[in-house]
């Protein structure tokens, strides 16, 4: 069995606040210890569910050198591979390859969720909301997504309350969860200890990966439309001239192709 864990940050117990996520910022480096943390924890659950190969893949953007770099390389538990420094939602090599199931450790809630903790969609500041072929998606639903035109299914999730809900509203009841925190607002939460929250995303990954019992890869219909509402028009500047991509307004950017992952494609780093 091979797997592949798509790591973010933001979902991790005990962080709340954007200077626990960002780059530099005086609280960073007890995030990535956290972040760390829960990461190798799921790495023992797959070894523990018999997994022969598992694929790591730090998704978090911090910042500048930082940018998908957050995880401590020192700390890392044996038995893995860690992609570092690779654009987000872009390393699809073992998805080619046939990987059986995916995996989401530290995720967080899509744009507008109230309870969502430092929720956002790809960026705070830049993007409003996202969807494909009319679904209303976060980040998580992108990877799934992704990962589902590859015939991969995601079968697991860690983060806070309303993060679970949503992916499973979108991937349906066989998704394993562990909620780690529950958010009383957007930079507020009840968490689990640390030490808690890592005991329960290895012992539901497991469960997840031992269980075999996995949900259908995500997959839309042909063709896909995958639509985004910018959060200001100058934003749109980045897409002009893209192959594929439109413009239909200052603020809505439409992608359109026979499957998502081109749809992606065509619209991120092209």
């Amino acid at each position: 069995m091979r797997v592949m864990i798509w790591c973010d940050m933001e979902g991790v117990a005990g962080i709340s606040v954007w200077e626990q996520v960002n780059g530099g910022a005086q609280l960073y480096e007890e995030g990535r210890r956290l972040y760390t943390a829960e990461i190798n924890s799921a790495v023992r659950g797959c070894k523990r569910a018999g997994a022969t190969e598992i694929v790591v893949v730090d998704g978090h953007g911090a910042g500048g050198p930082w940018s998908f770099k957050s995880l401590i390389p020192e700390q890392l538990e044996s038995g893995a591979s860690y992609v570092l420094g690779y654009p987000w939602a872009r390393y699809v090599k073992p998805l080619e390859e046939g990987f059986d199931a995916a995996l989401f450790v530290g995720a967080h809630a899509m744009a507008g969720t109230p309870d969502g903790i430092l929720c956002h969609t790809v960026s705070s500041q830049a993007w409003f909301n996202a969807r494909i072929n009319g679904t209303l998606v976060g980040e998580s639903g992108i990877i799934a997504a992704i990962c589902g035109d590859f015939g991969v299914p995601c079968v697991f999730v860690s983060g806070d309350a309303a993060t679970c809900r949503e992916v499973r509203a979108l991937l349906g009841e066989k998704v394993v969860e562990a909620a780690v925190k529950e958010g009383l607002g957007r930079y507020s939460a009840r968490h689990l200890p640390a030490s808690d929250a890592c005991a329960m995303i290895e012992g539901r990954t497991y469960a997840a990966l031992a269980s075999r019992k996995w949900p259908e890869p995500l997959k839309f219909g042909s063709p896909v439309e995958f639509a985004v509402e910018l959060a200001t028009p100058d934003k749109a500047n980045d897409f002009m001239g893209k192959p594929g991509v439109e413009i239909v307004n200052p603020r809505l950017i439409v992608s359109k192709a026979e499957t998502f992952w081109q749809a992606w494609d065509q619209f991120w780093y092209r």
